[in-house]
């Protein structure tokens, strides 16, 4: 078992998860019903990133199983890639009420949880969901602009995308999603 002493040597996803089970660095940890740290193959090529859990992550304590999680899945489908391929997480680690946006002092907060999982799976390549997963590692950059293109920073290589929950209610930003989804296949071009 890790304390929160342990926070900066973990050594595994099950450290993470531990970790963040007894968090208390911002105040969600208040209205959680469930910890959603993350989901999938610790040795994944691929590792995805969205906002925060919803109201059914929050329930179940995985993440993106809602609506726009059965998109990602449909997505996963369309390049022939299956979820327990890759690990999926959130930029925070419980859902902040009401499905908000999550304030700047719960993004800084779990900052730690989630480099401590990038460099514990040490993915090929990160995809960015929504806009932001994107801000929060690229504070300059804009969704609008972004989506669909590779970014290399450091070590790493990213694609951010529009996030499955905007697409479930807007066709236009479905159809990009689809059309960018497709160049995940492409990541090992920029490698």
């Amino acid at each position: 078992m890790v304390t929160i002493k342990d926070i900066n040597n973990v050594k595994s996803l099950k450290d993470v998860d531990e970790l963040v089970q007894i968090c208390r660095r911002c105040i969600l940890y208040k209205t959680k019903i469930s910890d959603v740290p993350g989901d999938g193959n610790s040795k994944a090529s691929i590792l995805f990133i969205g906002e925060a859990p919803g109201e059914k992550e929050d329930l179940v304590g995985k993440p993106f199983v809602g609506r726009a999680g059965k998109l990602l899945d449909f997505l996963f489908s369309k390049i022939k890639l299956k979820r327990e391929d890759v690990f999926i997480t959130n930029i925070v680690k419980h859902r902040p009420p009401q499905n908000r946006k999550p304030a700047k002092e719960e993004i800084k907060a779990c900052m730690l949880y989630l480099k401590s999982q990038i460099e514990i799976i040490n993915p090929k390549l990160i995809v960015l969901l929504g806009s932001t997963a994107l801000e929060v590692l690229f504070p300059k950059k804009k969704i609008s602009k972004e989506h669909g293109k590779f970014i290399r920073k450091e070590n790493n290589l990213y694609l951010s995308l529009y996030h499955p929950a905007a697409a479930v209610y807007n066709a236009k930003a479905k159809n990009i999603l689809i059309k960018d989804f497709k160049k995940i296949n492409d990541y090992k071009k920029y490698l």
